[in-house]
């Protein structure tokens, strides 16, 4: 699913990523945690395609058997539409669209019709419990569903990886707990595999897999059990 070998990133004398070597399974939930500056966000940027890596001619990094950076900007921006989720802390959503709206977007940059897409959409919003909530804008929903919302987005293009970035930060704990455990929800559903950054350390025990980041380097891998839970309380 995600093969890293040797991903590095510096700027200027500053090295931010010092060799970083990453298997990651399909259907998996990974979580990555470490103190600030460890280089998390980096790393999930550069797995991402948001961001390259520093040594793109000694490293390597292949994502569903494709290693993305041989790819032009026009064939990445197309793979990275196709087969990848993005959740952020702060949502992003278009504060003048509704929710339907906001979830379709990515499907209508794929070119798929409009109909398809607010079909897709509508089934999305329906399993996260938004069914009411169509034809509301940003501002009309709660955190938790302003959130649910950018998850449905994540999900309109059937990728086959969400990476999240402190996706429950900016919700209360137990939003945040609900949250997280949607994730399992959703990867049982859909089959998606996850990687969640996260400073939440009980969050991140609940992942098949945690990874410790210190100082630009993963540190420590460890695995973890979970037992599932319903979605209703992030409403």
């Amino acid at each position: 699913m995600i093969k890293a070998s040797n991903i590095q990133k510096f700027y200027g004398d500053l090295k931010v990523l010092k060799g970083v070597d990453l298997h990651i399974e399909k259907g998996s939930i990974v979580s990555i945690v470490g103190a600030s500056g460890a280089g998390k966000t980096t790393l999930l940027q550069i797995l991402g395609t948001l961001d390259v890596q520093s040594n793109k001619n000694d490293s390597t990094l292949i994502i569903n058997d494709t290693e993305v950076t041989h790819l032009n900007d026009k064939e990445l921006a197309k793979f990275r539409n196709e087969h990848i989720g993005f959740i952020f802390q702060f949502h992003q959503l278009l504060p003048e669209f509704t929710a339907l709206e906001n979830v379709c977007i990515p499907a209508f940059i794929k070119k798929t019709p409009r109909t398809e897409a607010e079909r897709r959409a509508k089934e999305l919003l329906d399993f996260l419990g938004l069914s009411e909530r169509y034809d509301h804008k940003p501002n009309e929903l709660s955190g938790g569903e302003q959130q649910r919302v950018a998850v449905a987005r994540a999900l309109i293009n059937n990728p086959s990886i969400i990476f999240a970035d402190e996706p429950s930060g900016n919700l209360d704990s137990e939003s945040a707990d609900t949250l997280h455990q949607l994730f399992f929800e959703l990867r049982d559903q859909f089959g998606q595999t996850f990687v969640i950054v996260t400073h939440n350390e009980h969050l991140a025990d609940m992942a098949d897999r945690k990874l410790t980041m210190v100082d630009g380097l993963i540190d420590h891998v460890s695995k973890d059990s979970y037992s599932g839970s319903s979605i209703d309380q992030l409403r």
